[in-house]
């Protein structure tokens, strides 16, 4: 079981898609909103508990990260995956 579901018992386990509306909104936003005005911002509404177990995930694959002031940042890079995946040394 999850941590955030044991943490919060009305989690909600968020669908494919709804993940994904909330990655592009962090990678659009980047760096501008802290968690409560970017959940503002989505362009459908999704429920704050499945909001930040989406946020938790994002941040546990290192897609997204939160500065000193709560701001959340979009760090995925796929062009360095790439070049990394095409270097021996390295297993990816």
């Amino acid at each position: 079981m999850n941590n955030q579901a044991l943490k919060n018992p009305f989690a909600r386990s968020p669908t494919l898609e709804t993940v994904l509306l909330v990655e592009k909104s962090v990678e659009k936003y980047s760096g501008e909103f802290n968690r409560t005005e970017l959940w503002k911002k989505l362009p459908k509404k999704i429920m704050w508990q499945t909001y930040l177990v989406i946020l938790d995930y994002l941040k546990e694959i290192n897609k997204v990260a939160f500065d000193k002031n709560g701001k959340i940042a979009y760090i995925w890079n796929p062009e360095l995956m790439k070049r990394l995946r095409q270097r021996k040394s390295v297993g990816v």
